[in-house]
């Protein structure tokens, strides 16, 4: 099995919803945009000689918020030390579909995912850690 990490710095970026011109064609929100193509770049950067793996795929992804600034520091030191999950805004499972950024570019199409493991918490040091679990095909390719 190879492991694949890398990380995205900054604040996280849920997939928005889509939007649609006049004639019914729909595209995704700027934000949404920007935010897949920095994934895509954390990778390459990575990554840079690596064709898309074709094999079976599982996927951890961690994201780190910063504290609120409204939150005392009693509160903050307790989010920061005891990795207090995050149980508000943005929604754990639009988090996850960023990783469609990877599509083309880490797998050949996000159907070889076959497991996807997520978490949100507290960090001074907001950003996004992946890491990408390759399955052996027969061949030994991954």
């Amino acid at each position: 099995m190879t492991v694949l990490a890398f990380t995205v710095p900054g604040e996280p970026v849920a997939k928005g919803r889509p939007r649609f011109t006049r004639t019914g064609f729909a595209y995704p929100d700027k934000k949404t945009d920007k935010y897949e193509n920095l994934v895509r770049l954390a990778y390459v950067e990575a990554y840079p000689d690596r064709k898309p793996a074709e094999g079976p795929i599982a996927v951890t992804l961690r994201a780190y918020f910063p504290p609120l600034k409204s939150w005392s520091n009693k509160k903050k030191t307790a989010a920061l030390s005891d990795n207090l999950p995050k149980t508000t805004k943005p929604d754990l499972d639009n988090l996850v579909k960023v990783l469609d950024g990877l599509n083309k570019i880490a797998w050949v199409d996000d159907a070889q995912i076959y497991s996807i493991e997520a978490w949100k918490g507290y960090s001074e040091r907001p950003r996004m850690e992946i890491l990408i679990f390759l399955e052996e095909d027969a061949d030994g390719n991954s």
